[in-house]
This record gives C-alpha cells, structure tokens and sequence, in this order.
C-alpha cells in the first residue's frame, strides 16, 4: 500500500514537473540578432527547447512577419528573410501543441536604409506675394525608391532677405526679389527658383455658410482677398485658425479647422474662425451648441452560448416570412447554431450543425435565404475551406457540400453575393466561387494584391463593388459587376484603394451619405494589451473607425475618426445615417453620421446610445467582448464572443428641436 502511494505521488510530482517544464519552453534562434541591407537574404534557424536548454524536435516552429513589417520585410516557411525596406521590424516565431496553445515570441531584425538618391521640392508657387506663407513639401528618396522622413534636412535660401523656409515646409516671403532655395540631405541637394512680387491686396473678407449649428456639423468658410480697386485676388494662400470658449469652463472648446476654410466645433461654445493672408486678417464667430442625440437602448433577448465562443453571425427573414440567425463559433468544435428571432425577446435555437474545423470564423446567408456558407478554419485534415448549407427550413438544416479548393489554408471570412461566394484564402486573397448550383460549386476567379508581404482579412460586397480589408494595403475597392471599371466575378478589376498610417484595416462598410457624400469606413483591429484565446480573464482591445471620403476615386481623403476608450472597433453594420459598431470589451455603439463628417465623432458627441452585453453564465463570467451588430426589423443583433446573440431596441426618435439656444 505504501509502495503504491509513494508511486502515486511519484507520478503526481513527476507530472507537475512535466507541465512547468512545458510552461517554460521556449524558441531559440540562430543567428541571435539579424542585420540586412534591402535586398538582401538570410536565414532564420529555429529550435524549442525547454529551461535546461534541451531540444524539443517534435515541435515545429512557424515563421511570420509581424504586422507593420509585412511590406518592409518577407519571411517564407524555411525561415528565410528577405529585407525591402529598411527599418526595424519583427518576426513572429509560433509553435503551437496538439491542444492549441502555443509558445510565441518576437525576433527584432534591421534593414539598414539605403543612401539618400533625390531631393524633391513640391507645389512652390510661380509667383509668390510678398508678406505671405507658403507650404513647401519636401520630399526625400533614397536609392531603393522608398520615401525617408528620418533624415535632418539642410534648409537655405541664397538670400534670406527675399525669403525664409523652416524645416516643417513653410515658406515666409519676406519681401519683393529672387532667391534659390536650397535643402540638402546626405550631399543631395533639391533646389528651386523662388520669385517675390510685391502684394496687391488691401483686404481680406470672410464668410460662412451658417451662423449658428451644432457639434459635429460642418461649416464652409470662404475668404476673399482684395485688391484696392475691388478686384478679387484669387493665387495668393489665406491661413484659417479658430479659438473657442466654452460654454462649460470643465471642458476645453476644441475642433478642426481645414486649410479649404471646413471647420467643426467638438464642444458646446463660441468659436472664432480666423483668416489671414499677410497683412491682411478677417475673423467671423459662430455659436455651437449641443448635439442632443442620445436615445436610451434596452436590452430585449438573449440566446446563450457559454460553452464556447461565440464568432460571426446573420440575421435574415426566411422562407416561411420568420426571423433567423445563424452563429459561428470560434476556437471550439466547429458548430454553428441557428436561431429563431422571429420574437427578439425570446431568442432559441433550433438547429445546429457540426463539421471538422476548431473555428467557423464567418457565416453569411443567401439574398433569398435558401443557402448559408459557413467558413472553416483548423480542420484536423488541413483541408478547411468552407460548407454550403441548406437553409429553406432553419429548423432542419443540411449540408450540400463541402468546398476547398485553393482554400486549405483557412477560410476567415467570407461573402455571398448573386450566386458567388468571395471566400478569403490563407489570409493572402479571395477566390470568387460560383455556387449557382450548390452542390457543383467551382471557381471562376481570384483577387490578389502584388504588393511584398501583403495580406487580407475580410471582403465585403455591395452594388456589385467588393470592398476589402488589406490590413497595411488598407481599403480595395474592385469592380465585380457595378459597371464602373468594367468588372465581374469572372473579371475582377481594383479600381480605387486607401491605406492609413497604421496599417491595421480589419473591416470596411461603404456608405452613401445624405450629403451626396460617398464614404467607407475602415476598421482597426489591435491587441495592444493582449489577448486571451482560453478564455482565463477578458480580453481588451483598441483600435478604432476611420471614415474616408471616396467622392473622388482618385483623391480618397481620410476625413473623421470615432473612437472610445480603452476599447477597440471589430465588426459594423450602417442603417441610413446611422452607424451600429461592435467595439469588443466596449459593447455595442450606436452613432450618428448624418451630414457631412469632419473631425472626432465621439468628441463631437454624436455617440447616440450604447449598451454592454455583461453575462455572470458566460464563456467568460461578465467578460463582454462584441463581435458585430446587424440592424434588422427595427432591432439591434449582436453576437458576443464570450455570451451568444443578443437583441436590444433603440427607443424612437423624439420630436427635433430645431431652434438654436441664444447665448
């Protein structure tokens, strides 16, 4: 009996020492530190070894390029680096286990910068009037063709009487003559002739477009320079600032003022917008008051998930003229469940289906709601790809087909669209499927970028325009059927495209704004804080909205932000003029964008309601972190990663109170 118990024990501690040695594990790389010059190779050697240093060869190590090195560096399944832009960058190193952890870490590498090739000077007037500021732009390629902003640049004029330039680009004429300006990096010198006239104009009027509005909306002012016989001088640059003072001395008056004379007030207040062009000054106040668009959000229904996590979801009238929903889940067992949400306020499932695959990231239902896809990711065949679904009768689903062509490396998203699905692959492209006949599906055509280390997250389709999310490639839009490039799914051709600095595009939502305006909003997606995939403690986010103005596809302009603290944006949904977010640990936002949109939404406060899907049954006790929001029939859906979908009513609107407060 002792024999036995000492043997027990044995074990037990054999065992805990077993599992701490695995809890330490970690990659070893070889060399220890990489240096490159663009264009060059190396190649990464990596091993997993425990705390003792011993090799674990069973472990396989996979090799990625973290997200903003994607287009400066490249990294293939050998561990091969090619440098192609110089900076510093990561390397991810990932090696998962059977049960799907995994041991991650990060491996600097440096490109070293190419030597300066060129010195450009940009938009310099022919004739500039004396008095005036000008924006110069400066811009510095090196011999690989890339732009360098971290240079220092040698600013000089041959004669600093005539005219001075600063480092930031701006050009003070300081009186009637010519001079050379002159900025050297590196031994490259850019030059240009400059040529100061004496200015014509005595006075400068400005006006605006209204008088008196609320935070948010958009004012236009136009100034008009003059000379002394009346005449309008129309080349020489007007400047337009503001200063505000609050109504409420807590709060700092604050907005944006754009150099085209757009202005928009955050806060409640009087704001003075000021031009001046020289010696010439006008300035015109504008009262700003409150938004006043907050509507109360009630929760209504609650179908649970609190086994799993809860992924995508669709709403959709059926066949029998009853409301569906179907849910993916994620990190699990590979089901989806569907719903009846005919009665928001009683939400229950009714079927479900289960297929090879750890993930079904995305489920998209058919205009006519007679087929479902649903996406896979981590089948134990490798095969992934996605499922076609009968869905006439939501209460007995069935399976059509399976699909995976091309598709092996993972579905995370998808659409479906007149026949086609736009399934994602690997996270590199889309193919578009022709599903006309479910059971014979095949592919018609592929979408891919050409750019190095470029990579998609999710394809959006609407008005025959597919939109998609190319993180640092940011917003594609591509004709499959609109007309206006001459596209179709067999023929997919981009036509107009966007990236903003950060290079962390998730999602993107068109809409064509009440204005005349046409937008698309590009969504964020960063785990700055971490992420818990097992579900031990809640997850935060960040991240947030970007609203470009596409009305001019050449000239795309990223105009207004909306983003809340400590949370971070995932997936949308845009109704008229409002807009329904999901903002992961921060729960469902309903917003108003009607109007034209300039500035910070949230500050402007035209955040209408929100509500946070706590759960004490879920995956994660009172831990929410919201998926996507989808309008339908009046009623806001949500699904929630750690606690199902959910329902809520926005209350109607109330009568407009169109007279503004006098100060």
């Amino acid at each position: 009996m002792k024999k036995l118990l000492f043997l027990t024990l044995y074990f037990v501690i054999m065992s805990s020492f077993k599992t701490f040695a695995q809890d330490e594990l970690s990659i070893r790389v070889t060399p220890p530190s990489l240096s490159l010059e663009i264009g060059e190779k190396a190649t990464l050697n990596a091993i997993v070894v425990d705390q003792n240093g011993r090799e674990q060869p069973d472990r396989k190590v996979l090799f990625y390029a973290g997200r903003q090195s994607r287009k400066a560096i490249t990294i293939d399944s050998t561990g091969q680096v090619t440098a192609l832009k110089g900076g510093n960058y990561q390397v991810i190193l990932i090696s998962p286990d059977t049960s799907g952890k995994r041991i991650r870490q990060y491996y600097p590498v440096l490109v070293k910068d190419a030597p300066i090739a060129k010195v450009e000077l940009l938009d310099v007037p022919e004739k500039i009037y004396a008095g005036t500021t000008s924006r110069i732009i400066i811009k510095v390629f090196d011999a690989a063709g890339f732009e360098r902003t971290n240079v220092d640049l040698n600013i000089k004029t041959d004669n600093e009487s005539v005219a001075k330039l600063d480092k930031y680009g701006n050009l003070t004429a300081l009186k009637p003559g010519s001079t050379t300006l002159r900025v050297e990096v590196e031994g490259i010198e850019g030059s240009s002739s400059l040529k100061i006239v004496k200015n014509p104009a005595v006075k400068l009027e400005l006006a605006s477009d209204m008088d008196a509005a609320r935070t948010g909306d958009v004012f236009h002012f136009k100034a008009r320079l003059l000379d002394k016989n009346g005449k309008e001088v129309t080349d020489a640059p007007v400047k337009f600032a503001f200063h505000g003072e609050s109504d409420n001395p807590e709060y700092t008056a604050s907005g944006v003022i754009k150099q085209d004379g757009r202005f928009v007030a955050d806060v409640p207040g009087l704001y003075t917008v000021i031009a001046t062009s020289g010696a010439n000054s006008a300035m015109k106040s504008v009262e700003i008051s409150q938004r006043n668009v907050s509507r109360k959000i009630e929760v209504i229904g609650h179908g649970s998930v609190s086994d799993k996590h809860t992924s995508d979801f669709w709403i959709w009238q059926g066949k029998d003229g009853k409301d569906y929903g179907v849910t993916g889940t994620w990190g699990a067992d590979g089901t989806a469940y569907f719903w009846d949400v005919t009665d928001p306020a009683n939400i229950f499932k009714i079927d479900s289906v289960q297929v090879d695959a750890r993930t079904v990231n995305d489920v998209k239902v058919s205009e006519d709601g007679n087929i479902c896809i649903i996406s896979r990711e981590g089948a134990s065949n490798r095969k992934n790809g996605i499922i076609i679904i009968d869905c006439k009768n939501p209460a007995d689903v069935k399976i059509v087909s399976t699909f995976t062509e091309n598709l092996t490396g993972g579905v995370h998203n998808l659409f479906i669209d007149k026949g086609y699905v736009y399934a994602l692959s690997a996270g590199r492209k889309y193919y578009i499927i022709d599903i006309k006949d479910p059971a014979n599906p095949f592919i018609v055509s592929d979408f891919e970028l050409e750019t190095p280390g470029h990579s998609i997250h999710d394809v959006w389709i609407e008005d025959g325009i597919a939109y998609s999310s190319n993180w640092a490639d940011g917003i594609q839009l591509v004709d499959i059927g609109n007309g206006i490039a001459g596209g179709s799914p067999k023929n997919p051709v981009q036509f107009a495209s966007y990236a903003y600095p950060s290079g962390a595009n998730h999602a993107s939502f068109p809409y064509n704004s009440s204005t005349g305006k046409f937008y698309v909003v590009g969504g964020d997606e960063k785990f700055p804080y971490g992420l818990d995939p097992e579900g031990d403690k809640p997850s935060r986010a960040a991240g947030f909205l970007h609203f470009i103005d596409f009305s001019e596809l050449n000239k795309p302009e990223e105009v207004a932000r909306f983003e809340i603290p400590m949370a971070g944006s995932h997936n949308y949904w845009i109704d008229g003029d409002i807009l329904y977010a999901a903002f992961y640990n921060g729960g469902v936002r309903v917003v108003d964008i009607s109007g034209e949109l300039l500035g910070d939404l949230y500050k402007q406060g035209r955040e209408i309601a929100w509500i946070i899907p706590e759960d004490p049954r879920g995956f994660v006790k009172n831990a929410p972190f919201t998926w996507g929001a989808q309008l339908h029939k009046g009623h806001i859906f949500y699904s929630d990663w750690n606690s199902g979908l959910w329902s809520a009513k926005l209350e109607p609107v109330k009568p407009k109170n169109t007279k503004l407060q006098s100060r």
